[in-house]
């Protein structure tokens, strides 16, 4: 897979990608994540991306321009599947949205910046606009990096377990159940006996059973998912 990242900080978005399960995955050449500058494909001397918005209102306006050049640029050695925008009005990021994008090729992420982009970009440029959450960030950076790493850590060889990936909380609409490691007593503190039974049929169920009531309890709305008239 590879991820082109268009940015006006490109520089913000590094350090996530250095580290652990995601630097990884570039090691081993699962994946490819570029950043692109905005600026580059300014036509001004102040490598200007953004302007006044039409009608007057606070804040600034990412150009068309700029972001169409960008975009042009990288379509004109690969094709895309998604070009996407990461926008707070976009669809709400789920974990059945990064099981899907972890199967495509190559991808787009365009990060906004001050009040957003002319919407003619939305229009015209953009093929899906994905939000991490009901909040407004700064800019788009860091919810890039959150959506990237719920995809790379999907795709096959990235984990070294490649099962463990189908546990997390999120699949089947479920929250994962208690979990516990060594030792088996502490100060009183003990892990149940289930999980030390070495009954694995018993133990599946008990986090099955352990996964719905947490869901019911911590997440409401995901357990009437899972639980559909």
């Amino acid at each position: 897979m590879r991820i082109d990242i268009i940015s006006v900080i490109p520089d913000l978005l590094r350090s996530p990608f250095e580290h652990s399960i995601v630097k990884r995955a570039q090691e081993k050449g699962l994946v490819e994540v570029h950043f692109v500058n905005l600026r580059d494909f300014t036509a001004d001397n102040y490598k200007s991306v953004d302007d006044y918005a039409f009608g007057g209102g606070a804040g600034m306006v990412m150009m068309v321009e700029p972001i169409e050049k960008a975009i042009l640029h990288l379509k004109s050695f690969r094709d895309y599947d998604e070009v996407i925008y990461l926008s707070p009005d976009g669809e709400l990021l789920e974990q059945s949205i990064s099981n899907q994008l972890s199967t495509l090729k190559n991808i787009i992420l365009l990060c906004g910046h001050y009040k957003g982009v002319d919407e003619r970009v939305r229009e015209h440029l953009i093929t899906r606009e994905i939000s991490i959450g009901n909040y407004v960030l700064s800019g788009g950076e860091l919810a890039a990096c959150v959506l990237c790493d719920s995809i790379i850590r999907l795709i096959p060889g990235v984990l070294n377990d490649e099962t463990s990936a189908l546990f997390d909380s999120f699949q089947d609409n479920l929250i994962s159940p208690p979990v516990y490691t060594r030792p088996a007593d502490y100060k009183g503190w003990k892990v149940p006996d289930i999980l030390l039974s070495g009954n694995q049929k018993k133990i599946d169920e008990w986090r099955m059973e352990k996964s719905i009531e947490r869901t019911k309890l911590k997440r409401p709305e995901l357990h009437k998912k899972f639980f559909k008239p």
